[in-house]
């Protein structure tokens, strides 16, 4: 390594543990200052993800929309305990497209946030088959009866929330709500479109929670 990017590397830990120092006032200060580095804002971020609570929200999600920091500022809300972050989320479905929108899915589908439910079911809709495959996934993932009343729906006419009902469905499992997968399962198997391995296991997994 060239003297000169020696200390560029030794420069960015300086700067990285400092901001990793921080307490939570010093860095929402960070992320709110046009002066400061991407850099600095990203381990912010990840500082916040740590230590970070209700006062940080608003300062991470108005990175949401960000092409640079969008992925730091979800990685900084996921965490936090508080349900301002799932209405940052859900507002911003609205507001986002193209892969920050799909990363906001991920985050809300991360959180299983029940309130999303109805939102995520109108982007199984959408245009864009990465969007909505995302939108399925999470409501998998959330794992409610709401969630697999709107991925049963959804069968009806497109096969691409097959692996999402499965993971809905083992949720659903876990919750004791046998007779709710079990259905989920049964309206997967009425596709005559499922691959040979997806088919198979969804039949296994149906014969296997069957009572008795």
């Amino acid at each position: 390594m060239l003297p000169a990017d020696s200390a560029k590397v030794e420069s960015a830990r300086d700067e990285a543990a400092k901001v990793m120092a921080m307490d939570q006032k010093k860095l929402i200060k960070i992320l709110e200052s046009s002066k400061s580095t991407d850099f600095a804002k990203a381990k912010a971020c990840q500082r916040l993800a740590v230590i970070g609570t209700k006062e940080a929200v608003q300062a991470l999600s108005a990175l949401l929309a960000h092409p640079k920091m969008a992925h730091y500022a979800r990685f900084g809300l996921e965490p936090i305990p508080d349900a301002s972050v799932d209405d940052a989320l859900r507002r911003a479905l609205g507001q986002l497209d193209g892969e920050l929108l799909i990363g906001v899915i991920n985050s809300i589908g991360q959180r299983r946030d029940a309130k999303a439910v109805e939102a995520l079911a109108k982007l199984i809709e959408d245009s864009d088959d990465e969007i909505a495959v995302a939108a399925a996934a999470a409501l998998g993932r959330i794992g409610t009866i709401e969630s697999a009343l709107e991925l049963e729906k959804a069968l009806d006419h497109t096969k691409k929330v097959a692996c999402a009902c499965l993971e809905c469905a083992e949720r659903l499992l876990s919750q004791d709500r046998k007779e709710q997968a079990l259905a989920l399962y049964g309206a997967l198997l009425r596709r005559s479109d499922l691959s040979e391995a997806l088919r198979a296991l969804a039949t296994r997994l149906q014969e296997s929670s069957r009572p008795g």
